[in-house]
């Protein structure tokens, strides 16, 4: 008996909460003023009744897409659920990888009879990745791109400008009688020229497995085959890099600037290698803020000779006391 009465009670309490829910729910659907039925306003954010015009609630979160699409195919493009993709990897990152550690889910080192295992799944997922000589071709150079990349301290997307002029070479078959490393640098060169960021031919040749003629050589055909804007490199973009690596002051990388600028009003930096030009601006500026550095501390962070400092020192002195004449 007594048992029958307590899941009695315990149906009844039930009924009654469900009752309960059911009569909330009808109660939000109506107009608490009038009884009238409620609207949602998507467009205003509101919901609003249809007789009486009260604004029910506002301000409520869209959780919709914020683009439009008019047919499946746009849909499916603007659509961003599922793992971002990546030019710097040769599926675009939509693959899956197996760690390459011995340990489960919890951290616990797997057994023996698991690590064969794991061993021979890591085999053939790599085999599986790369299914012609294509894809081979660009997983290493892809590869090759970010090695560079992180050696010189390039930004991400950096990367993503060298990945997307590879594939662009590789799609109209500018590889052959090319070496994978050559174009991979070549390609690295350009896009950090590009981003504004440019590194030296010989900061690039010091990273790469390729000579810095090949780099050059390689460099001017990718450029003119697949027709890149590429603009002279300035040599201001070049300052911040050698005065942070000088420990100089604000205001002697400002001065750096000023002597640079001076220089092109007067057509000094014309034919002029832009990180010689730089160094020097460098070298002058700390001397002109009395901070103390010597010209064997700035080739040795600019990678160039102490003779071109002096040579571009004295040209953009020179060139700060014409301007100041006239």
């Amino acid at each position: 008996m007594t048992n029958t009465s307590s899941n009695t009670r315990v149906r009844r309490s039930e009924q009654e909460t469900a009752e309960q829910e059911t009569e909330t729910e009808e109660s939000d659907l109506v107009c608490p003023e009038c009884a009238g039925n409620l609207v949602v306003d998507d467009e205003h954010g509101e919901t609003v009744c249809e007789d009486c015009g009260l604004v029910v609630e506002e301000d409520s979160v869209d959780r919709g897409p914020e683009w439009r699409a008019f047919d499946a195919a746009e849909k499916n493009e603007k659509s961003r659920v599922g793992a971002p993709t990546t030019n710097t990897m040769h599926d675009k990152g939509l693959s899956t990888n197996i760690d390459w550690r011995n340990k489960d889910a919890y951290g616990n080192s797997l057994g023996s009879r698991q690590r064969e295992k794991m061993q021979r799944l890591r085999k053939w997922n790599e085999r599986f990745r790369t299914r012609d000589s294509k894809e081979r071709n660009l997983k290493q150079a892809l590869g090759e791109i970010d090695r560079m990349a992180s050696a010189l301290g390039l930004p991400t997307n950096v990367r993503e400008t060298a990945s997307v002029i590879y594939r662009r070479a590789l799609d109209e078959d500018l590889l052959p009688g090319r070496s994978i490393e050559g174009v991979s640098t070549a390609c690295v060169y350009a896009a950090a020229r590009q981003a504004g960021v440019p590194r030296s031919l010989d900061e690039i040749a010091d990273v790469s497995r390729v000579e810095k003629n090949e780099i050059a050589r390689t460099y001017r055909y990718v450029v003119r085959e697949l027709g890149l804007e590429v603009q002279p490199a300035d040599p201001e973009s070049y300052v911040p890099r050698f005065a942070s690596g000088l420990d100089l002051s604000d205001e002697a990388e400002h001065r750096a600037r000023a002597l640079l600028q001076n220089a092109k009003e007067k057509g000094v930096h014309s034919g002029k290698s832009p990180v010689g030009l730089a160094a020097a601006a460098v070298y002058a500026a700390a001397l002109l803020t009395n901070e103390k550095t010597t010209q064997a501390a700035v080739s040795d962070v600019a990678d160039i000779s102490e003779v071109t400092i002096r040579n571009r020192y004295h040209e953009l002195l020179e060139a700060e006391e014409t301007l100041g004449l006239a």
